[in-house]
């Protein structure tokens, strides 16, 4: 790798990571079960399995003290978490075990023993230049290079963590540009217009969610009659007069459910297609969502390891999880948020899908000024996910603090990014939670 485009620190971090894993027959694996987590531990799996090396991968919904028992328990010498771990440094610290880290969250403290990499360590924006999936794929062409058609996945957790909407920045920089110039990814031009056949992608649309259209076969049907567009159209069949139609009545409808200019720009990004799966990055970060969201965490696993079944298995899933998705949001659509001085927030515990339906609620639903938090409290421990805007952060809000410290406040966890964290906690301490992030949320607005 290039020392003047990564940094060396980094490269140092990753050499010992390597060298680690190579002097160790068995490696369990631990990451997130989301796109990122699940794409970072695929990229893990596939280059252990070509160094010929025993491995078991265990997926968390998150990392809490629970789920560290978990990990001081396993009886592996070796250990590999990725998209996780941030929160936990110093308590992986004190195991006598070899521990790599290969995170990109909020740093809480720096490890004094083990091997942690994380793009904050070295000046590097976790949040939007360098996601778990980066981290994983950075170590695996360490351990080789004949592991660069891992960047193909690697964009799958780029996507999945939305680090791609306001352009490919910092260490994802440097994957484009060789996954480019090795023929691995195309960069294609975004629109607002959802990619498929235009019928079913109008429907199951949440990114844009569209009010009135998503989720409603009369209001597509009229969408599409008001643009003059067939209805067994796929979005690549269109011509550019029929594009422009079609984006122009979506971005009007947009405007009108109070969709800020900001998130019209996201929603019409850059794509990233890649070669080796014929889909783009967006399409293969859906895949891994519905395979983390249903359970299914070894078809995911497999699928970014490339298996046929596998793969086949996920679209089946993906189906079936944006079906229950789409319920989600059209029943928070139906029911409204409830509002707090300085945030708005919404019950998921009927429909399980906190971070996603929280992400679109923020974009698409909810009043654009007020950070959105979405709280399952179907289990004794709630799940809490939370989601800002930029605009937001430039008034003071933090949500990675936020949530650590109200979450901490009723005797939880909490942390992430400053646009985007999460947490837990006992779902009978709800109210104290509420009131501290409250509190806690209006103290960083007012100090700016």
């Amino acid at each position: 790798m290039d020392d003047s485009v990564l940094p060396s620190k980094l490269l140092n971090h990753l050499s010992k990571a390597a060298d680690i894993v190579r002097s160790h027959d068995y490696i369990q694996v631990y990451s997130h079960y989301d796109a990122d987590g699940i794409t970072a531990a695929s990229i893990i799996a596939k280059a252990l399995l070509r160094e010929g090396k025993e491995f078991r991968v265990t997926l968390f919904t998150t990392l809490n003290d629970p789920n560290m028992e978990i990990i001081r328990n396993t009886p592996a010498e070796c250990i590999v978490i990725s998209d996780l771990g941030a929160s936990y440094i110093r308590e992986l610290d004190a195991m006598d075990r070899d521990i790599v880290v290969l995170d990109h969250h909020t740093i809480v403290d720096k490890a004094e023993r083990i091997c942690y990499a994380n793009p904050h360590l070295y000046g590097i924006d976790g949040m939007t230049s360098g996601c778990g999936a980066t981290m994983a794929f950075l170590f695996a062409i360490t351990l080789s290079e004949k592991n660069w058609d891992l960047v193909q996945v690697a964009f799958g957790g780029i996507a999945g963590d939305r680090q791609h909407i306001n352009g490919i920045l910092g260490l994802n920089v440097y994957l484009l540009e060789e996954g480019v110039k090795r023929g691995l990814v195309e960069v294609m031009d975004g629109s607002l217009i959802p990619y498929g056949d235009l019928s079913s992608a109008l429907f199951m649309s949440t990114d844009p969610y569209i009010r009135g259209v998503s989720g409603c076969e009369e209001g597509v049907t009229k969408l599409l009659d008001d643009a003059g567009i067939a209805h067994n159209k796929h979005y690549k069949d269109l011509t550019d007069e029929e594009k422009r139609k079609l984006t122009s009545l979506i971005a009007v409808k947009l405007v009108q459910q109070g969709v800020s200019q900001q998130t019209l720009n996201e929603v019409s990004r850059q794509r990233y297609f890649l070669r080796d799966w014929n889909m783009d990055a967006e399409a293969l970060a859906s895949l891994m969502n519905g395979c983390g969201r249903l359970g299914l965490n070894g078809v995911g696993v497999g699928l970014g390891m490339g298996d046929r079944d596998c793969c086949s298995k996920a679209m089946e899933l993906e189906t079936v999880s944006k079906r229950q998705i789409m319920d989600g949001v059209l029943m928070l659509e139906k029911n409204g948020l409830k509002q707090r001085e300085n945030f708005q927030w919404f019950d998921s515990s009927q429909s399980g899908f906190t971070g996603i339906v929280c992400g679109i609620a923020m974009n698409f639903i909810g009043v654009p000024s007020k950070p959105t938090i979405g709280i399952n409290t179907s289990e004794s421990l709630a799940k809490i996910s939370s989601r800002g805007t930029w605009d937001q952060l430039d008034r003071g809000v933090d949500l990675s603090v936020a949530m650590r410290l109200s979450c901490e406040s009723v005797g939880g966890n909490g942390g992430g990014h400053k646009i985007a964290s999460g947490g837990s906690f006992e779902s009978s301490r709800l109210e104290e939670f509420l009131d501290c992030l409250d509190k806690i949320l209006g103290a960083q607005i007012s100090a700016t």
